[in-house]
């Protein structure tokens, strides 16, 4: 007499489809109209990840040899020769530490607000393209959401006609283009909101890196000869480029 649990587990393998080489694609082809905007938002989230991650590198913003440099030239040829190499390195770190620099004998609070202006432009402009993977990471799993209602609006359509009753495999196809496109915007949106926050750290990395230089360059102003009464005290530089950074990224 045939056993009948091995004739359920023979059916149920005959029903399995067979796993191939191409079946992960085929899958993704299958996914339906909505997976060309969850493509699309993918090749865009990666190019921006590109661009900012060339761009962010340390030796771009202005790396600890840079500011080390800084200092020293402050401390042997006074602010006029610091100034002068903050002037020829293009780095956002030595724009700001030029901008105390260059405005050395004025009162301390203009002096404080030229700080503030100098670090959020300069955040400004490295946080600039940060935005489209803050939106892609937020798009990306509704787009999913969006394509999974069309599949199931699909799948009972084809149910409710009178072709489709009495064949479940048709709800199952259809539920399963749904989930695909589900899966896809979530793989999308996880490895973007990722990269969108390390590349945040490198902007928090290059505030800290700052306001420690610029700390060490207020103590050595406040020893310069003749610039003592206009030190005010320590510049709060590392502050004003923090504000400007949770100013522009919204934290």
């Amino acid at each position: 007499m045939p056993n009948p649990i091995l004739a359920q587990a023979n059916s149920a393998s005959s029903i399995l489809p067979d796993i191939e080489p191409g079946s992960v694609l085929d899958m993704l082809l299958n996914g339906g109209p909505m997976m060309i905007p969850i493509a699309l938002s993918s090749v865009l989230a990666l190019g921006y990840f590109v661009e900012r991650s060339v761009r962010l590198t340390e030796g771009s913003l202005g790396s600890k040899r840079l500011g080390r440099k800084v200092l020293d030239s402050v401390r042997s040829g006074g602010p006029s020769e610091g100034l002068a190499l903050c002037e020829r390195e293009s780095r956002p770190l030595s724009r700001v530490l030029g901008s105390g620099l260059r405005n050395l004998d004025v009162p301390y609070l203009e002096r404080t607000k030229a700080v503030e202006d100098a670090g959020s432009r300069e955040v400004k402009r490295l946080s600039g393209n940060l935005r489209p993977l803050v939106v892609i990471g937020m798009l990306a799993p509704l787009l999913g959401l969006l394509g999974t209602v069309w599949g199931m609006i699909e799948a009972f359509s084809q149910i409710a006609t009178a072709d489709g009753l009495g064949k479940p495999e048709l709800l199952a196809g259809g539920i399963s283009q749904a989930l695909i496109t589900t899966a896809a915007g979530l793989c999308v949106a996880i490895p973007t909101q990722a990269a969108y926050y390390w590349l945040r750290g490198r902007i928090d990395r290059f505030v800290h890196r700052t306001e420690d230089f610029y700390l060490e360059l207020s103590e050595l102003l406040k020893a310069a000869p003749g610039h003592a009464a206009a030190s005010g005290g320590g510049l709060p530089a590392g502050a004003a480029v923090r504000a400007g950074l949770d100013e522009e990224l919204g934290a």
